[in-house]
């Protein structure tokens, strides 16, 4: 049996201090309870470190490493936080070298070999690491193990990589029992009625292939879905444990209509109350009235629609195909709001096919919309993109300094083909400008939801702190433990290649040097 720990770095370096950190999500991470459940029920003894919802603290780390004297830790991390983790890496081997240390999740998957080169990191999980992770720890060697990319000696070798879940029903429930509840009350109201709040996901994975989206490394190409009585376990779980509210993960839980309905009657069967929302996953060209209407007798109060852009051209070019468009927008947030539904939209400046007049649509869609809630950040093309691929290899990238990489940040990061930096920035001021604080039909519909809901001295709170904050910012420092001794990789010269992700076809295992 061995002895883990997991380790989740703080979350403020994404949000810096602009208006978007008022909903900086403060909550369980899904993708260590996963893993965490697997190894646990291999017998091993697992503990986690959340340090999400408050600021990197190297000498918490350290001591936590000291007291819980773990054979192996597991770190994760998205692009912005790779510093952090860069930093832990040292910590763990300073503590002791014995420690094999194991990272995963979305920026690692990006860019494995270029992960271990810059960090102490010993192997990487790439994409799916339920099971994976398990096998590293039972013992097994990196090279018995797909879906790994691992030191031997000064090269990196990898393994081919794992073929997706099928059945995710095979998965144990979340170990969200390693967390504790009350640590999550402070997330923002603005995306919580009942904390405290977790995640969950009822399915993994998605057909579309949004330039920007970097999906596809950790969770594979392709839908799978877990049985609407499994989903129904899962939140009776959550609840029980103390949760009074969970957000879904998934990237199109709408999409198969009729399963949807389906686990949303499942959960209404277990009479728990629980109230729940969709961050994501409601596709526009997927709104069905009788839908809706399931979710929101099923405890859900909330959709969340990527809308991303105002104008159809630019939602075909960035890789949404035409299947979804800006009517069919509209009629969706009239349909969820007809269900009672809050609705809240997502939007992106400087797209890649975006121009000065392309936003400009943006900010007026965003303005018609009957929207509860919006939210404008600035397009960051994140490793595992296509985006991503396509300004490495155009020589557009200008930082590879993960700290740079926030969706709300003050620096230049790439050069836009048709844009300024300086313009994306002046017309997310403008978004904000134009759509929120100038804009009386979001304004009267925030007062009489706060009004109807009692949480009208959350909406003026929130909406003091809102007006004096900016839109970007800059980036927020953490108070690393030994910048000075990361390994360090030459990106200019040897540039990040191009991600990989599965889709469901088997492969043979083999070694190769990366």
């Amino acid at each position: 049996m061995a002895s883990i720990l997991l380790i989740n770095p703080s979350y403020e370096p994404s949000y810096g201090g602009s208006r978007a950190s008022i909903v900086n999500p403060i909550m369980p991470t899904l993708g260590l309870a996963t893993i965490a459940a697997v190894a646990i029920e291999r017998g091993h003894k697992v503990e986690i470190l959340d340090l999400s919802w408050r600021p990197y603290n190297p000498a918490m780390v350290f001591e936590r490493l000291k007291k819980t004297k773990p054979d192996i830790v597991g770190l994760t991390g998205t692009t912005p936080l790779m510093n952090q983790v860069r930093d832990i890496s040292v910590i763990v081997k300073d503590v002791s070298k014995d420690i094999l240390l194991i990272a995963g999740g979305a920026h690692p998957s990006a860019l494995p070999e270029e992960t271990l080169r810059e960090s102490l990191i010993d192997i990487i999980c790439v994409g799916e690491a339920d099971y994976s992770f398990s096998d590293l720890c039972d013992g097994a060697h990196p090279s018995a193990v797909n879906g790994i990319y691992y030191r031997d000696g000064e090269n990196v070798l990898s393994t081919d990589l794992r073929l997706p879940i099928n059945n995710l029903d095979d998965l144990p429930l979340p170990a969200w029992e390693l967390y504790n509840p009350e640590d999550y009350r402070k997330i923002s109201r603005l995306l919580c009625k009942a904390p405290p709040l977790t995640m969950a996901e009822f399915s993994r994975g998605c057909v579309f292939t949004c330039d920007f989206c970097a999906s596809k490394i950790t969770l594979a190409k392709g839908y799978r879905k877990k049985s609407p009585k499994r989903c129904a376990e899962e939140v009776t779980k959550m609840k029980t444990l103390g949760f009074n509210e969970f957000m879904l993960a998934d990237d199109i839980f709408t999409s198969n209509q009729n399963w949807a309905v389906e686990v949303c009657e499942e959960i209404l069967k277990k009479d728990l109350k629980m109230a729940w929302s969709c961050t994501n996953g409601i596709r526009v060209e997927s709104a069905d009235d009788n839908l809706f209407n399931a979710m929101h007798k099923a405890g859900c109060y909330r959709v969340s629609f990527g809308f991303e852009s105002g104008n159809d051209k630019v939602l075909e070019m960035f890789g949404k195909g035409g299947r979804a468009n800006i009517e069919q927008g509209k009629s969706a947030v009239i349909k969820a709001r007809k269900a009672g539904l809050d609705t809240s939209g997502f939007f992106l400046l400087g797209l890649s096919p975006d121009t000065e007049d392309t936003m400009k649509d943006t900010i007026n869609y965003a303005r018609a919309l009957p929207l509860d809630m919006i939210k404008f950040g600035i397009t960051i093309a994140f490793p595992g993109t296509k985006m991503f691929n396509d300004y490495v290899r155009n020589h557009l990238i200008r930082s590879y300094n993960w700290d740079d990489y926030f969706i709300y940040t003050d620096e230049p990061l790439f050069a836009h083909k048709n844009l300024t930096y300086k313009t994306i920035k002046k017309y997310t001021e403008l978004a904000y400008r134009r759509a929120i604080l100038t804009n009386p039909g979001f304004i009267l519909r925030r007062i009489i939801r706060g009004i109807r809901t009692n949480e009208f001295f959350w909406d003026v709170f929130y909406g003091i702190k809102f007006f004096f904050m900016p839109s970007v910012t800059e980036k927020v420092d953490s108070n690393y433990h030994s910048a000075d001794r990361w390994p360090q990789h030459d990106f200019e010269t040897f540039p990040p290649k191009p991600a990989k992700y599965q889709t469901v076809r088997k492969q043979k295992t083999t070694v190769k040097a990366a």
